[in-house]
């Protein structure tokens, strides 16, 4: 089988002190990536697939193996694999890029997909974002901050990043929830209009970051919110011609 074919997921939140079944959760992401190693001539992570990371110098966090391992795997195989680091693995430096062979990217980007220029983005570093956002975002980034971070032991750190997520995830209600995602849809379709008169070569736009799955035209741009792998379970394909957004399920062909 010839490879054709660009996928994007995005959100999976791999080791979320939310979800009940780890293995079970893991098993549908590698399920998917399995799916594609045949036809798939690159791969976008963008962002938030891991639901903390922190790499110290020599110590990696424990866990994601069989993910970890179908990305090796893939990679081995020819896939390029591009991800785009999201507010809740912010903190991939280099061990994946040595040792998987994949390319870390850290903001938004327009890549070059087989000749098309598609823009990616997680979805938190564009459009208009609340201050105290933008400050914690500036704090995640922050060499400083960083250094800082890494002198506590992971004993702590891990406990208290998971329980913020898991606390960030679990007390808001569904009606609160909703509304944030829809505003920040508005604002991202917003800078959508406006880039895509600055650039209208580019006519493809990505984001993950809202655990919204829906594809809509923008002033003759196709834009995808790439939904999650809690919930959801969706991906983009792009296929040279058209981006399409899609639901995974065990038997589905990509």
């Amino acid at each position: 089988m010839a490879r054709t074919n660009t996928y994007f997921i995005s959100d999976c939140h791999l080791g979320a002190g939310y979800i009940a079944d780890h293995r079970a959760h893991e098993a549908r992401v590698v399920r998917f990536l399995d799916s594609i190693k045949d036809d798939a001539t690159a791969l976008y992570l963008v962002g938030d697939i891991l639901d903390y990371w922190y790499e110290f110098r020599s110590v990696v966090p424990r866990g994601h193996v069989r993910f970890l391992g179908k990305l090796a795997e893939l990679a081995d195989a020819g896939v390029r694999i591009t991800w785009l680091t999201g507010n809740h693995d912010v903190w991939l430096f280099d061990y994946l890029r040595d040792e998987v062979g994949l390319t870390v990217l850290r903001h938004a980007s327009v890549v070059d997909v087989d000749g098309t220029p598609v823009f990616v983005s997680h979805g938190d570093d564009v459009g208009r974002q609340r201050p105290m956002y933008r400050f914690m975002k500036w704090c995640f980034t922050s060499r400083l901050c960083q250094t800082l971070y890494a002198s506590l032991h992971p004993r702590w750190t891990t406990m208290v990043a998971t329980g913020w997520s898991t606390n960030n995830r679990t007390t808001r209600s569904q009606q609160a929830e909703e509304r944030e995602k829809e505003t920040s849809a508005a604002e991202l379709q917003r800078f959508v209009a406006e880039h895509h008169r600055q650039h209208p070569e580019v006519r493809h736009y990505l984001f993950g970051h809202l655990h919204l799955a829906r594809q809509v035209q923008v002033d003759g741009a196709e834009v995808v919110f790439l939904g999650d792998w809690i919930r959801q379970d969706t991906y983009a394909i792009f296929d040279g011609q058209q981006l399409t957004l899609r639901h995974f399920t065990v038997n589905t062909t990509p």
